[in-house]
């Protein structure tokens, strides 16, 4: 099997503010976050040879971007995974330059999630209905329904108490909106306690309202290279060491053998992405990590799916503060979904700006220390039947 390693490099990135962004259109979105892109990598959009866009519900066909863009008739390919949408599109841009399709590709996500009036996310069966309706065969359950049955499942299979288990998610809420109140994009910028996510109105028990995400509006770009040319366009380009997909069949919450504590895509997708980039120690060897909290219970689950704690020892690196700013591995330096919200199309490159700033040290306030391998993580679709992404990301060229 063929591998991506060291092939593309990521020259430029551009995020807007995440939030309620009433003042904005997803054109807007779509041109702000294209142009700092540009503006970062020092190309214009005539250089853009073909361009992928990701977002699930601001937008269809190609013309979604090549109209805002005024893109002048170059290939463009519209995507969509539910959550794990911005890293396809990365995927899909990377995949061609890679292939030796073009030379350089735009990834662009974007979503205006406060238009559709919801208050949540729908869930993945509501939202893939046909005129034609369904069998009645569904898992009828909101992403929050689905989150705590994760964390119900988890305090069981590990022997935590609700009190003991509660706690636990209440200190990866407050982590991450300690490094949200540092990033000046994030929705959400306040220090939490974790009191107050323990006394939080209930939305789906155990789970709190401030152990689940926002819903937000927001877009996020790259512009990708072969990368022997990255140089060409900037001293610290970003080499992508491997991208891994996993999509699961949805059998998981109807067999027996299915623990309700783990996310088996999470494993699939981060096993294959670690051998495609070399890595045998992620937990040594990863610098930084963005991971798909979109829910507190799975980056807890995340922790231990993706390799860095043992099974049902997530517990013992919490409270290490192992996952913390200034610990062993940082996660979600930027704030995570938890700060951002989570307009889908645009959180898995939102996730990839924040590694690229990291690896380059221009992240400010929030920075690591000597960075050297980053990696995003998106789950799309259900807990049980979704699909996985994993991109690792370096600041250098693997010369053995």
């Amino acid at each position: 099997m063929g591998t991506i390693k060291d092939k593309v490099a990521i020259i430029g990135m551009g995020c807007t503010k995440f939030g309620e962004l009433w003042d904005k259109g997803v054109d807007d979105l779509i041109i702000e976050a294209t142009f700092e892109a540009c503006e970062d990598a020092g190309v214009d959009l005539k250089d853009i040879e073909a361009a992928w866009l990701g977002t699930v519900f601001s937008g269809q066909t190609a013309l979604s971007l090549s109209s805002p863009l005024k893109l002048q008739y170059i290939p463009v390919t519209r995507v969509e995974n539910m959550c794990a949408t911005g890293t396809e599109a990365l995927r899909g841009a990377a995949y061609a330059v890679a292939a030796g399709v073009c030379d350089i590709a735009l990834a662009v996500g974007a979503e205006k999630l406060k238009d559709t009036g919801w208050t949540g996310v729908q869930p993945a069966n509501v939202v893939g209905r046909t005129a034609m309706g369904t069998a009645g065969t569904e898992l009828e359950l909101s992403p929050p329904g689905l989150f705590a049955l994760l964390a119900s499942g988890y305090f069981h299979r590990h022997g935590l108490d609700a009190e003991k288990g509660k706690r636990l998610l209440a200190q990866i809420a407050v982590k991450n909106h300690h490094n949200g109140s540092l990033n000046p994009k994030a929705h959400f910028q306040n220090e939490i306690t974790i009191e107050q996510v323990l006394k939080a109105p209930i939305v789906a028990a155990p789970l709190g309202i401030l152990d689940c995400c926002g819903v937000s509006d927001g877009a996020a770009a790259a512009i990708v290279t072969r990368a022997d040319l990255a140089k060409k366009f900037r001293k610290d380009p970003i080499y992508i060491k491997s991208m891994a997909i996993a999509a699961g069949p949805g059998r998981d919450p109807i067999t027996t053998k299915y623990d309700f504590a783990h996310v088996e895509e999470n494993v699939r997708a981060s096993r294959l992405a670690y051998r495609e980039a070399g890595i045998k120690e992620p937990r040594r060897e990863l610098s930084i990590a963005e991971v798909h909290d979109c829910f507190t219970i799975h980056e807890m689950c995340v922790y231990e799916d993706l390799g860095w704690s043992g099974r049902g020892r997530a517990k013992d690196d919490i409270e290490a503060g192992t996952f913390q700013l200034k610990g062993e591995l940082p996660v979600n330096t930027d704030g995570g979904l938890k700060c951002f919200g989570h307009p889908l199309g645009a959180s898995g490159l939102r996730m990839q700006y924040e590694v690229y700033k990291q690896l380059q040290e221009k992240a400010g306030p929030r920075q690591v220390n000597n960075p050297r391998l980053g990696l995003t993580h998106n789950l799309g679709g259900t807990v049980w039947g979704g699909v996985a992404c994993i991109c690792i990301t370096g600041n250098e060229l693997d010369r053995n």
